[in-house]
């Protein structure tokens, strides 16, 4: 029977009969009944634990349900969002390629491939790609991955899934969207046309601000290839006790995004008609640039984050900051408590002040993670920081 997205929150990835919680299985190794049985577990000719760096049930209970939500065939889960990207990355580049990545991403994304990935002679450009035809100008005959990151962090711009994977598919390179704002809940990047989907599990898929994680979707073959270079040989596994709080925490990732969400949108509606704010950032609003794209390529809804800038710019924001009560001054996101963070000095400090600005993060930016309290106590809170 196809079920659907909250009936696969709370079932996918889990047993009807003993125990309806995964056992935690903290063990390093399993024992063997003989050398026999050693030589082939090894070998792959029969199932069953060889170390925990290599699978482990609690851990894989896991992958098999953000696999499910995501509609793919396979996921592999990693100790943090970043190990995850990374270990996309580290499986699908060599010397001599090229990376296209957006102009808005995760700072730390962007430092991985600006420093790192560089120091090994991958180039990466960086460029708008709410802008197809900036796109079509950067893209070269080495680009071997296009990372996209929908909506984006901090700025929510949206990403064209559909046209990206057209380019992606007929001129031979990957596909890998980070979907961490989006969730599974809000889409489905594999149906878009991504060849993998990246999640940093840490943010709304845990939901609870007490496990950090991170996993990849995608067809069989793929996901292996990252779980054998991100989790056998470098060692980015994710701890089992970790992996037993997500899938606890994804269960009700449905509840917490419908809630978040809604109240995003009635707050990002209230901010934009209010005279004290310079510009509002949410895809769910009419105003948005890629609101129509929004629409069509995420469904249930535009997610909990939101950006805006205040008329009177930095000191506005920094007031606002400090004022909040019920917002928490914090980094992360989709948490059930409402955050507030300012990226400039924080998330995206390290990203170079041009990057920064040709993305749009201006220093009087702030970012809100909406989460389920009250709508009603959220936009006393904001109003009266606002002043």
């Amino acid at each position: 029977m196809k079920k659907q997205f909250d009936t696969l929150a709370v079932h996918a990835g889990e047993s009807s009969e003993g125990p309806l919680d995964e056992p935690l299985v903290r063990s390093a190794a399993f024992g063997f009944g003989s050398a026999d049985e050693a030589a082939a577990r090894f070998a792959g000719a029969i199932d069953g634990p060889i170390y925990g760096r290599w699978g482990n049930a609690t851990v894989r209970a896991f992958e098999r349900k953000i696999a499910a939500l995501e509609g793919a065939p396979d996921a592999a889960a990693f100790a943090s969002g970043m190990a995850a990207i990374h270990a996309v990355l580290a499986t699908h580049l060599r010397a001599g390629a090229h990376v296209l990545a957006p102009l808005a991403v995760y700072a730390e994304t962007a430092k991985l491939l600006r420093e790192h990935f560089a120091s090994y002679g991958v180039r990466v450009d960086f460029v708008d790609q709410t802008d197809l035809a900036a796109v079509d100008a950067a893209w070269t005959d080495d680009t071997a991955v296009v990372w996209a990151e929908t909506p984006a962090n901090p700025v929510l711009a949206i990403t064209d899934l559909n046209a990206l994977a057209e380019r992606t598919r007929a001129r031979g390179a990957l596909l890998v969207v980070d979907a961490t704002f989006a969730t599974p809940y809000h889409q489905r990047s594999l149906a878009l046309g991504a060849d993998l989907v990246v999640h940093s599990a840490t943010k709304a898929i845990g939901g609870h601000g007490d496990a950090i994680g991170g996993v990849v979707c995608g067809d069989a073959v793929r996901v292996e290839a990252v779980r054998q270079r991100g989790v056998r040989a470098i060692g980015g596994m994710l701890a089992p006790d970790v992996a037993w709080l997500l899938s606890r925490g994804v269960r009700t990732l449905g509840l917490r995004m419908a809630r978040a969400s809604s109240t995003a949108l009635e707050l990002a509606r209230r901010l934009e008609d209010d005279e004290r704010i310079e510009a509002v950032h949410y895809p769910g609003l009419h105003s948005h640039p890629g609101h129509a794209i929004a629409r069509r390529q995420m469904s249930r809804g535009f997610g909990a984050l939101i950006a805006l800038e205040l008329e009177d710019g930095v000191a506005a924001g920094k007031r606002a900051y400090d004022t909040v009560q019920v917002f928490t001054r914090a980094v992360s996101l989709g948490d059930v408590r409402s955050l507030i963070t300012h990226p400039a000095t924080t998330t995206h400090s390290s990203m170079p002040p041009d990057q920064r600005r040709a993305a749009g993060i201006s220093d009087g930016l702030l970012r809100l993670s909406i989460g389920i309290e009250d709508v009603e106590d959220l936009w006393r809170d904001l109003d009266r920081a606002l002043g």
